[in-house]
């Protein structure tokens, strides 16, 4: 008789954490519409290759890729893949948006630039770029409002497996 309490426990702690994952991790963070970029991480003056998924959800048309690190990309409509070489002048360590926009859909996957230090000065750049300013800070995707929401969904769950262990039914003969 002490299973069916326990179960329903469980079953609510685990809604409640199911609760509290973000949409992106639910979906193990699949890049939108088959979006992606290979390698994820990568060196200044690295080659990486822009992909875009052709499937029955996927894009038909001409993709315009870009990103602050590289030159503005078209995938044409009969390719499925481009590659692009990174900026030498990329720092290091930091992570950057490519921007995917295909029949009216945009999407945006990361790209990594591989941390470490460089025993040679970075190449003068062949395309100079603007300062990129308001790119994140400190606390980028921080939202205290899911935080908290997060926060009192555990409490709940934790105060509801209290409850329910220690109330007693009059059917148990206690």
């Amino acid at each position: 008789m002490r299973a069916i309490p326990v179960a329903s426990v469980a079953l609510l702690g685990a809604a409640a954490l199911a609760a509290c994952v973000p949409a992106g991790a639910a979906t193990g963070g699949s890049p939108t519409f088959g979006f992606l970029v290979h390698p994820a991480t990568v060196a200044p003056g690295g080659e990486v290759t822009l992909g875009v998924g052709r499937g029955a959800d996927g894009c038909r048309g001409r993709v315009t890729v870009s990103s602050p690190v590289f030159d503005t990309v078209t995938i044409p409509r009969h390719e499925s893949s481009a590659t692009t070489r990174v900026d030498r002048d990329a720092r290091r360590g930091t992570v950057h948006p490519v921007r995917f926009a295909c029949d009216r859909r945009t999407g945006t996957v990361n790209l990594t630039i591989a941390g470490g230090h460089s025993h040679r000065p970075p190449a003068e750049s062949r395309h100079p770029k603007g300062v990129h300013a308001g790119e994140g800070g400190s606390t980028a995707g921080f939202d205290v409002r899911e935080t908290g929401l997060g926060a009192l969904f555990i409490a709940g769950s934790v105060g509801a497996a209290y409850h329910l262990s220690r109330r007693r039914s009059g059917e148990d003969g206690a």
